[in-house]
């Protein structure tokens, strides 16, 4: 019985290789399309379907272990790295759909909650729950263009009806980057929406030295231009 890769085989490459039965040496390179094409399939079916990394755990752990140990004092507790890593599973992948998972992901629990960011002595002040996630590379780089377009959305909302924060400047820069063009009339809108709000905030500042006024320039005029 023919496997699902081998079914669909012939639905992907139709070519007809009529009955020939020439065996193809595999370390070759074809010499006509139709070789090439045959040649794929012989490799395909002598791939397993099921491929299962082999890892050494003896090997993992002497890896693990070999980091340097904190100096006295230097580590955290166990109750705040429990807590961490808590709030890091809640946090690190928000349904695509889930607008507050979203929020709180990007701009921390501090900012879009309003929670108090006061920390103790005792403990470290790094707490991306609280301030949120930065736009690292390797998470805006697997955003798909309609997820993109969609925390935009998602982001600008929130900003019509709030005040502008650091964290939010950090994500909309890094999804404007990752808008592709010819842009799509919803990002159109999206992008005037924002550098409208932008503009309005702008002309509320008192004073031409206040620190929300570079990253609100910055924004108006990758818009405009």
């Amino acid at each position: 019985m023919k496997s699902d890769a081998e079914e669909l085989m012939p639905r992907l490459l139709p070519v007809d290789f009529g009955a020939s039965t020439e065996e193809l040496d595999l370390n070759g390179p074809p010499r006509n399309p139709r070789e090439y094409l045959r040649q794929v399939q012989l490799e395909a079916s002598l791939c397993p379907e099921v491929v299962v990394a082999q890892i050494d755990p003896q090997e993992t752990e002497e890896e693990t272990n070999s980091c340097h140990a904190a100096p006295v004092g230097f580590s955290p507790s166990l109750h705040w790295q429990q807590q961490q890593v808590s709030n890091f599973s809640d946090v690190r992948q928000p349904k695509l759909t889930d607008e507050e998972g979203w929020k709180t992901f990007c701009l921390g629990e501090t900012v879009y909650l309003g929670t108090s960011s006061c920390q103790t002595n005792a403990e470290p002040a790094l707490d991306y729950s609280k301030m949120g996630f930065p736009p690292f590379l390797s998470i805006v780089s697997r955003l798909n263009q309609s997820t993109v377009l969609m925390l935009l959305e998602i982001l600008i909302s929130w900003f019509e009806e709030h005040e502008f924060a650091p964290q939010l400047g950090r994500w909309l820069y890094s999804l404007l980057a990752c808008l592709e063009k010819p842009l799509i009339p919803e990002a159109h809108s999206c992008i005037r929406q924002l550098a409208r709000r932008c503009s309005h905030l702008r002309s509320t500042l008192e004073s031409q030295e206040d620190e929300k006024l570079p990253p609100l320039n910055l924004l108006i005029c990758l818009v405009a231009r």
